[in-house]
């Protein structure tokens, strides 16, 4: 166990070079700086490492070292299993780290760890250009991209990780290494989909396309008596969408904090102005929406447009996993569990995969799931700690009666903390192995272990 004499010794070393901040329990700002996006996580890192560039990485990773203490990384803190905090441990904390600088010549950006996705598309859109990022614009770049980067843009220019040029790595040692197709090439497999598990990952590059700033988007909304129809539509939909439309169905409540359930169909479109508005006047003109918000929108607001059904703070336990298929059946058991959702801020989320993102072979990258279909989202969110019970076995209870609509894949993002057995080896699968053989390489003691964790070989 480190003494605390020894943790002053080491804190007085850094203090005259640690360009951030180095926070200890009893200092102003700690409680604030520990606390990450899901309220149902609530842990006390020993110490907390808030970084303002590389050199404070690098001196954070060695006073882990040197006080034995296991190590947490934080980007944006939006990991749903809450693995960017750790107890007892030190935090190295990348949100004061928000450098973006963007090439509008070469189409290129980069940007530091602790860039969020509206920070990120608020520079690049001033340029008209943009790359994959999530649905949710206070998610972190780093960890998104590190574990997958499903977004808007993905059926038309791939995931946030097949749209990384390069990335800035601070190993286990201390080392400042670069991962790209040139340099470190198999550190550049591993990354695009290995998450954290090899080192911090000080700077991601991009590769940057021609979107917007207007594009066509937004939420149509329906009574939840119609919802097996909303359903089967969203299915029949799907079979089709050009590669410029990107489409999400869920089971969601009102916004209104009413608990009124209802059916919606979410969309993107990032095409030519005429195509765009003929490929949404299907969807406009299905059914009797309660709500029907799609039309000509900024493309920041189509990626900020989510956040007030995600607040920071909020409690959150998360079930997921790839479908097999789409079956009349799977539909009606959906909606026979969303019935019983407890929370007015439930949802069950169908995120569809076509496009660029299902032509990538499967070893081109870490991440494996590259076929067309659906991955389910069970996401129980609530404020209140006194229904935390009912809320979390509504999600189990969900996931079990989807048992036999399952797929054998998942995403690594949004595994929770409670999972059984290897959920890596599952979400890697074909990939687990050569994944475990870098992991080895550059990380062999298993230091980056608070992660959806790759043991080494």
């Amino acid at each position: 166990m480190t003494s605390v004499t020894s943790v002053s010794q080491a804190l007085s070393e850094l203090a005259g070079t640690f360009g951030g901040q180095l926070l200890q329990p009893a200092d102003p700002g700690y409680d604030e700086a520990r606390r990450v996006h899901n309220g149902l996580v609530d842990k006390r890192p020993a110490l907390i490492a808030r970084c303002q560039g590389v050199a404070d990485i690098v001196d954070a990773v060695g006073l882990a070292r040197k006080l034995g203490l296991e190590v947490a990384v934080r980007g944006g803190g939006h990991n749903v299993a809450g693995r960017a905090t750790i107890d007892d441990g030190l935090m190295i904390d990348l949100a004061p780290m928000k450098g973006i600088l963007v090439d509008p010549k070469m189409r290129t950006a980069r940007a530091q760890g602790g860039v969020t996705w509206r920070e990120f598309n608020r520079e690049t859109q001033l340029h008209g250009l943009a790359t994959t990022g999530g649905v949710v614009s206070t998610t972190g770049i780093a960890g998104l991209t590190l574990g997958g980067g499903l977004g808007w843009l993905m059926a038309k220019h791939g995931l946030a990780l097949d749209n990384l040029l390069s990335a800035e790595i601070v190993t286990a040692d201390g080392k400042i290494v670069t991962a790209s197709a040139d340099q470190n090439p198999d550190l550049f497999w591993a990354v695009r989909g290995g998450g954290g598990n090899f080192g911090v990952a000080a700077s991601l590059e991009y590769r940057l396309h021609p979107v917007g700033p207007v594009i066509m988007g937004g939420l149509i909304a329906y009574p939840f008596e119609q919802a097996k129809a909303v359903l089967r539509f969203f299915r029949e939909i799907t079979q089709s969408l050009p590669d410029e439309m990107m489409a999400v169905a869920g089971l969601i409540h009102a916004a209104d904090g009413s608990g009124t359930k209802l059916a919606a169909i979410v969309v993107g479109h990032f095409g030519p102005r005429e195509a765009a508005e003929a490929a949404v006047k299907p969807i406009q003109q299905f059914g009797t929406p309660a709500v029907s918000a799609i039309g000509p929108i900024p493309y920041c607001q189509l990626n900020s447009m989510l956040d007030g059904a995600y607040p920071k703070g909020a409690l959150n336990y998360w079930k997921s996993s790839f479908l097999d298929g789409l079956s009349d059946e799977a539909l009606e058991r959906l909606v026979e569990s969303f019935v019983k959702c407890p929370t007015p801020m439930g949802q069950l989320l169908l995120e569809h995969f076509h496009g660029a993102v299902s032509r990538v072979p499967i070893g081109d990258t870490a991440f494996p799931h590259r076929v067309e279909g659906y991955n389910l989202v069970i996401l129980s969110e609530w404020m209140d700690p006194a229904i935390s019970g009912r809320c979390t076995e509504w999600a189990r209870e969900t996931y079990a009666a989807m048992g036999r609509f399952l797929g054998s894949g998942r995403y690594v993002n949004y595994l929770g903390d409670d999972e059984p057995g290897d959920p890596s080896a599952v979400a890697y699968g074909p990939n687990y192995s050569r994944l475990q053989e870098i992991k080895r390489k550059y990380d062999p003691e298993n230091f980056f272990h608070m992660n959806q964790n790759i043991r080494p070989s």
